[in-house]
């Protein structure tokens, strides 16, 4: 059995989740990667995409989430998300929205390091959307 440690998933809006967790998948900027207890401290920002928690016992819950950063410590992660809802209710209409929202970003870059990050962003919404969204 896995150590348990506490994580954390804040939103602007609230607390999403604080409990004890075996582990935590998140989104990093550099690729995903697994949270556990007595992780090495790290800080990480966080992509566009969704945070698997496995809690104590078993019951797993994901979460969209749109960006922020991780605070990663041996005792415990805590997770800053811009945005973050359950993947049950997410609704489609905002991932639409967000990514025409890139897609204009994208068009009225101005030059080539601001079209590049629009373009990162567009890529990793519909990504998003292909993986959570059903056809």
């Amino acid at each position: 059995m896995a150590q348990a440690f506490q994580f954390e998933l804040v939103s602007p809006e609230r607390l999403l989740v604080s409990e004890q967790v075996d582990s935590v998948v998140i989104p990093g900027a550099d690729g995903e990667m697994t949270v556990m207890a007595s992780h090495a401290p790290v800080m990480t920002t966080i992509k566009p995409g969704v945070v698997t928690v496995n809690a104590v016992g078993g019951k797993t819950e994901r979460y969209v989430v749109f960006g922020g950063f991780a605070d990663i410590l041996p005792t415990g992660c805590t997770l800053l998300a811009e945005s973050a809802v359950a993947v049950g209710d997410i609704d489609r209409a905002d991932i639409a929205r967000r990514i025409q929202e890139a897609r204009e970003d994208l068009s009225d870059a101005k030059d080539e390091e601001s079209r590049s990050k629009a373009e990162q962003f567009l890529n990793q919404l519909t990504t998003l959307e292909g993986a959570i969204l059903p056809a």
